[in-house]
């Protein structure tokens, strides 16, 4: 049985003292339960205050974004070796927001996917649609090729770890959520997926979060779904309260 992922991603907010202080709450609730996995990632920033607020307890800590070189002359990179230094366990890559904001091509999130798992960090790979995609019919053929491009090259043996987000990108911070059926209808379809480009027991034992405007009154909903199996939260994870009620629906779950 899969085990219940919940991740937050603060994106550019909260400097190190602010995320310090949100993750002691955090910690306060979350950290000794095992019901459920918790993962915070915070800014680059915020990254070694967090891992100190995170020692010893059952939260672990994850990266926005990393660079597929091991190191060089990439001005306002962070690589895969120095995320590992401050303990982290796992990075998001190929957010709508990097694919977007930033040009992030499949090919180049592929080559991300592969140095997160050669550095034994759990990639989080984000895939989803716009709403004029969605509303042209093309939601299968968009994931499909962002599932298969982000995964090119990679072994089933190689996937251990592997996370992958559904977030469709007209829920993203607009408050628009996908209804329960109509998230799961694309998770089992990234579950196909998995099952056709690298094996069945791939796909059984990875984790599809839901990414799009999770928030605790929607939540125990879209996780009580097949094959919905946690969440990566944005808005909500930047107050302990709506963040640790996520949680705690998950556990409900879980139980």
């Amino acid at each position: 049985m899969r085990k219940f992922l919940i991740a937050g991603n603060w994106k550019m907010n909260l400097n190190a003292d602010e995320g310090a202080d949100l993750v002691a709450d955090i910690v306060s609730v979350a950290g000794k339960q095992t019901s459920v996995n918790v993962c915070l990632c915070p800014p680059f920033t915020g990254l070694e205050s967090a891992a100190k607020g995170v020692e010893g307890s059952n939260v672990s800590l994850g990266a926005q974004n990393l660079h597929p070189e091991p190191s060089g002359a990439y001005t306002g990179e962070i690589s895969a070796g120095m995320l590992r230094h401050l303990y982290c366990s796992h990075v998001i890559l190929g957010h709508s927001e990097r694919r977007e904001y930033f040009s992030e091509t499949d090919a180049f999130i592929n080559q991300k996917v592969k140095t997160s798992l050669e550095s034994a960090l759990k990639p989080i790979l984000c895939v989803g649609e716009t709403l004029e995609q969605r509303e042209a019919g093309q939601t299968n053929e968009v994931v499909r090729k962002q599932v298969q491009g982000g995964l090119a090259e990679i072994m089933a043996s190689q996937s251990e770890g592997l996370v992958i987000a559904y977030e469709p990108v007209w829920a993203i911070g607009t408050g628009k959520t996908a209804t329960p059926e109509m998230a799961q209808e694309v998770h089992a379809e990234i579950r196909n997926l998995l099952s056709q480009q690298l094996s069945e027991e791939v796909a059984n034992r990875t984790r599809i979060l839901y990414g799009g405007s999770m928030k605790p009154e929607n939540a125990r909903e879209l996780l009580a779904q097949e094959d919905i199996d946690g969440g990566l939260i944005g808005g909500a994870s930047l107050k302990a309260s709506s963040f640790n009620a996520i949680i705690e629906a998950a556990i409900e779950l879980a139980s």
